[in-house]
């Protein structure tokens, strides 16, 4: 068998796994936030040159619209597995903001939420992306309030959205977990006011 015929790939391989890359970016970004992470900071964390890096993913913002994708599905609160639709609403609210706090609190290096802080982005780019997902995060809470409590739902999903805010800029401050479980569940108290069983 001859192999003379086959032609081979043009430019050289990849260097890296844009997968592995984008945990990567995602853990810097996380823990500076995207105005102070540079592509040469991405760069050199994951050992490739600036061309590979521009194949890779087209530009800064470009790599930030995929860690916003992974982060949708590796490290964004499971709203699908706390808001139930055979549990009461003010319960299910409750375990949402005290998970978010747990999480938030979780990793000293980059605590908050990684949506939240480049939802004030100085790229228009990369804060489009970061509203985006923000904005259909707070729908799914809105639509979930909604099957129970309509007319309310705009304004306790926009409380609850308010208050997982509040929880991210403090733990980017360095509150306490036990600090923000607290704040979270005098949240809670609020939300079995506006929402009597």
């Amino acid at each position: 068998m001859t192999t003379k015929n086959i032609p081979k790939p043009r430019g050289r391989p990849r260097q890296f796994d844009p997968e592995q890359a984008t945990e990567v970016a995602q853990q810097l970004f996380h823990a500076r936030g995207y105005d102070d992470v540079s592509v040469a900071d991405v760069t050199d964390a994951l050992g490739i040159k600036t061309p590979s890096f521009y194949a890779a993913f087209g530009s800064k913002a470009g790599l930030y619209n995929r860690v916003i994708e992974r982060y949708s599905t590796k490290g964004a609160i499971p709203l699908g597995d706390l808001l139930l639709p055979g549990r009461p609403v003010v319960e299910c609210l409750t375990a949402l903001l005290e998970d978010t706090a747990r999480r938030y609190a979780a990793n000293p290096d980059a605590p908050g939420c990684i949506v939240l802080e480049g939802c004030h982005s100085n790229d228009e780019e990369a804060r489009t992306a970061a509203r985006a997902a923000h904005a259909a995060a707070e729908q799914v809470i809105c639509d979930y309030i909604a099957a129970r409590y309509p007319e309310q739902a705009p304004a306790i999903s926009a409380y609850v959205s308010t208050v997982m805010n509040g929880l991210s800029a403090k733990a980017r401050m360095g509150q306490s977990q036990d600090a923000l479980l607290s704040s979270a569940r005098l949240a809670s108290l609020a939300l079995a006011q506006a929402l009597p069983a």
